[in-house]
C-alpha cells in the first residue's frame, strides 16, 4: 500500500509540473513581444556566430593540425591560418570582385528588358510549326508563362535581396564568430572531453565514443559537401565558359551557394541559368541545362560516393522531408542546418537505443 502511495505521489508530482509548464509556455506566447528581442540578440550574438564558427572549424582543424605536427604551436597557427585567410580575401576583393560586382549591377539593370526579351523568344517559339499546335491560336498561354516566370524572378529577385540584407546585418557576426572559431581551432577536441566530463564515470568511455563518431561525421559531411560544392562550381563555370553564357561567375557562385540546400537548392539555382540562357537563344538554354545535368550527374555519381563513402546514409525521402521541415520551422537556416541536426540526433538515438533499450525490446 506504501509503495503504492509513493508511485502515485510521484505521478501527481509529473502531472503538476507537466502542467506548470504549460501553463508557462501558454502565458509566455501571449508576452513573446518581450522575449523575441532577447532571443534575436542571442542568436546574433551567440548561436548564429557559434554556428559558423563550427562550419569553419571543421574545414581548417586538418591544416592547423598539419602545423601542429611540424611543431608549430597550435595559437600561432590558427593566426597563420588568419594571415593566409586574409590575404585571400584581399585577392578575392582586388581580383574577383570588381568583375563580380559589375555583373550583379547589369543584371539588376537589365532585368526589365531581360522579360522583354524572353517574352519575345517565347512568342518566336509559339509561331514554330512545332509548337503552333500546342498553342492554338486565341491562347493567351504565352503571356501566362511570361507572367509566371515575371513572379519567379521577382520572387528569386526578392529572396536573394533578403538574404543580402541578411549577410548585411552580419556586422557583428564578422567580429564576433572569428573569436569563437580562434577559441575552437586552439582548443581542438577539448570542447566534446569537457562535455563527456559531465557524465556518470561508467558511461564516459561510451560518451567519448559517441563525441568521436558525431565530430567525424560532421567533419565529412562539412569538408565533403564544400569540396563537391566547388567541383560541381568549376564543372558549371567551365561548360558556361565554352556557351558563352552571360553573367557565368555570378551564376555560378549563386549555384554553389544554393547547393548547400539539398535537392532543392540545386532546382531553384537552375531556374536564373535556365531564364538567362533562354533570353540569349533557345539552344543557349538547351546547353545551359545539359551543362547543369552533367555537372549534377558527375557530382552525384562519381564525386559524392568517393568523398563521402557510406558516410551519409540518409534516403532521398528523409532529405526532402528534413529540407521542408527545416524551412518551415527555422527558414534558410533552418535549411542549411537540418541534416547536420539530423545526422547528430541519428547518433545520439541509436547510441541511447543500443545501451538501454535493446536488449529489453529484444527480450519482449
Amino acid at each position: 500500500m506504501g509503495d503504492l502511495l509513493i508511485s502515485m505521489n510521484k505521478f501527481y508530482k509529473i502531472c503538476i509540473g507537466i502542467i506548470l509548464m504549460l501553463i508557462i509556455v501558454y502565458l509566455g506566447s501571449h508576452v513573446s513581444f518581450i522575449f523575441k528581442p532577447i532571443i534575436s540578440l542571442f542568436s546574433l550574438l551567440i548561436i548564429v556566430p557559434v554556428l559558423i564558427a563550427g562550419f569553419f572549424y571543421y574545414l581548417l582543424r586538418p591544416a592547423v593540425n598539419f602545423l601542429e605536427k611540424k611543431k608549430i604551436n597550435r595559437s600561432l597557427s590558427v593566426l597563420f591560418l588568419y594571415v593566409v585567410i586574409a590575404f585571400m580575401l584581399a585577392g578575392f576583393v582586388w581580383g574577383v570582385w570588381p568583375s563580380l560586382s559589375k555583373q550583379i549591377i547589369a543584371l539588376q539593370e537589365n532585368a526589365p528588358s531581360l522579360f522583354t526579351a524572353l517574352g519575345n523568344q517565347l512568342e518566336q517559339l509559339k509561331n514554330t510549326t512545332f509548337l503552333s499546335n500546342l498553342f492554338p491560336e486565341d491562347s493567351n498561354r504565352t503571356d501566362q508563362i511570361t507572367e509566371f516566370l515575371n513572379k519567379g524572378f521577382s520572387f528569386l529577385t526578392n529572396y536573394m535581396s533578403s538574404l543580402v540584407s541578411f549577410f548585411s546585418n552580419f556586422a557583428i557576426i564578422l567580429f564576433t564568430f572569428p573569436i569563437f572559431l580562434f577559441f575552437m581551432l586552439k582548443e581542438g577536441g577539448k570542447f566534446g572531453q569537457r562535455i563527456v566530463s559531465f557524465l556518470p564515470k561508467r558511461f564516459r568511455e561510451e560518451g567519448t565514443e559517441t563525441m568521436e563518431e558525431i565530430d567525424k561525421a560532421l567533419s565529412n559531411f562539412i569538408v565533403g559537401r564544400v569540396l563537391v560544392n566547388v567541383a560541381l562550381g568549376v564543372l558549371m563555370y567551365i561548360g558556361f565558359l565554352i556557351i558563352d553564357l552571360p553573367y557565368a561567375s555570378l551564376l555560378t557562385i549563386v549555384a554553389v551557394i544554393m547547393n548547400f540546400i539539398p535537392f532543392v537548392g540545386a532546382i531553384l539555382s537552375s531556374i536564373p541559368i535556365v531564364i538567362i540562357g533562354f533570353v540569349e537563344s533557345p539552344s543557349t538554354a538547351i546547353w545551359a541545362l545539359i551543362i547543369i545535368l552533367v555537372a549534377q550527374q558527375i557530382q552525384d555519381n562519381l564525386l559524392a560516393p568517393y568523398i563521402f563513402g557510406k558516410q551519409l546514409d540518409i534516403h532521398p525521402l528523409t532529405t526532402i522531408i528534413l529540407v521542408f521541415a527545416g524551412g518551415d520551422l527555422f527558414g534558410i537556416f533552418g535549411i542549411i542546418i537540418i541534416i547536420p541536426m539530423y545526422m547528430v540526433l541519428k547518433i545520439l538515438v541509436s547510441r541511447i537505443y543500443n545501451r538501454f533499450f535493446r536488449e529489453k525490446w529484444e527480450e519482449a
